[in-house]
C-alpha cells in the first residue's frame, strides 16, 4: 500500500492526517515524520514514502534535494510536496494553489472539488471578479518571505494583483521582489504594517506570529473596502478576532489557515494519488 506523509517541525499538532484520512477515508496510510533535522527526516521518505507534505523549516531545503521542478517550485525555490516517480523525486508547491483557492473562497459563492480545480486552471474568472468587486486593479499586502510567503507573492500577482511585500527583514523582501522582476513588486516597511494593511484590499499574512503593528489593526481598519485576509497559521492566528467582523453585511472576508490548509491540501493529495479526495468529507473535517 502507497505511504505518505508530513515532514516539518513541529507538526505535532498538524491537522494534515486527519485531512488525509477524510480525503480518502484511511485507504491509504499518512504519517507525521517529525524532527529537526531535514536530511534526516528526507531520509526517511526516501527509505519509506511515496510522497511527502513539506512544512516549516524544510521548504526551501524540499526544493534543493528535488530532481525535478514544478514550475511554481522553480519560481519561488520553495516545496511543499514531493512525489517519487520514475524519473526522480518530483517537487510542487501546492501553497500557490491554496492562496488562489482561498480568495476564491472569499468571494465567490459555489464550492467543491470541480468548481474550485476550474479556478485554478481558469484563473481569468478571478481577475474579473476582483475587479468589479473592487472597481480596479486590486491591491495585495503580502506579509512574510519564507515559502509560503514568496507562493502567495507570485498568486495574488497571476489573479491581477498589484502587490506589496513586507518581511521582518527588509533586504530579504528586497531580494524577493528582485527574483519577479515581471510583477514588479513593491517592498513596504514593516514598521508602516497598520497602514500598508488599511490601504490594501487583499492582505495575505504569512509571518508565524505578532509582528509591528499587527496588534493595533482594529475591527474598522478591516472593514473599510470590503478587505479580504487569508491567514496561513490556524494553530495560533493573528487575526482571530476579524472572524467575527466577516459576513455579507459587512463587505468583508477572514479566511483562516485551515481554509488554506484544506485548498492546499486538495491539489496536494491529488497529485499524491492520482485521484481525487473527497473534498466534502475534509471540509467537514475542519
Amino acid at each position: 500500500m502507497k505511504k505518505f506523509g508530513l515532514i516539518g517541525h513541529p507538526i505535532d499538532k498538524s491537522l494534515s492526517p486527519a485531512l488525509f484520512r477524510a480525503g480518502y477515508s484511511g485507504k491509504y496510510a499518512y504519517d507525521l515524520i517529525e524532527g529537526a533535522d531535514f536530511t534526516a527526516s528526507y531520509d526517511i521518505f526516501l527509505k519509506d514514502y511515496d510522497g511527502i507534505n513539506v512544512t516549516a523549516p524544510f521548504k526551501e531545503k524540499a526544493c534543493a534535494e528535488a530532481d525535478i521542478l514544478s514550475p511554481e517550485v522553480a519560481r519561488t525555490g520553495a516545496a511543499n510536496l514531493l512525489v517519487k516517480t520514475p524519473e526522480g523525486v518530483r517537487a510542487y508547491n501546492t501553497d500557490y494553489y491554496g492562496v488562489i483557492l482561498s480568495v476564491a473562497d472569499g468571494i465567490l459563492p459555489e464550492g467543491g472539488y470541480g468548481y474550485y480545480n476550474r479556478c485554478v486552471t481558469d484563473l481569468s474568472v478571478l481577475r474579473h471578479v476582483l475587479s468589479v468587486i473592487f472597481g480596479r486593479r486590486p491591491k495585495a499586502l503580502v506579509a512574510g518571505c519564507g515559502g509560503a510567503g514568496k507562493a502567495a507573492c507570485m498568486a495574488v500577482a497571476d489573479i491581477g494583483c498589484e502587490v506589496t511585500l513586507v518581511n521582518r527583514t527588509e533586504s530579504r523582501a528586497h531580494e524577493i521582489a528582485g527574483r519577479f522582476p515581471e510583477y514588479g513588486l513593491a517592498v513596504g516597511k514593516i514598521e508602516e504594517f497598520r497602514r500598508l494593511f488599511i490601504e490594501n484590499d487583499l492582505i495575505i499574512y504569512t509571518i508565524p506570529g505578532k509582528t509591528s503593528g499587527s496588534d493595533s489593526i482594529s475591527g474598522q481598519d478591516f472593514i473599510r473596502q470590503g478587505k479580504i485576509i487569508v491567514e496561513a497559521n490556524y494553530r495560533d492566528p493573528v487575526f482571530p478576532s476579524l472572524t467575527a467582523l466577516a459576513g455579507d453585511g459587512n463587505m468583508c472576508r477572514y479566511i483562516s489557515g485551515k481554509r488554506w490548509l484544506l485548498y492546499q491540501a486538495l491539489t496536494g493529495y491529488g497529485i499524491f494519488t492520482g485521484e481525487n479526495p473527497d473534498f466534502e468529507k475534509m471540509n467537514k473535517e475542519l
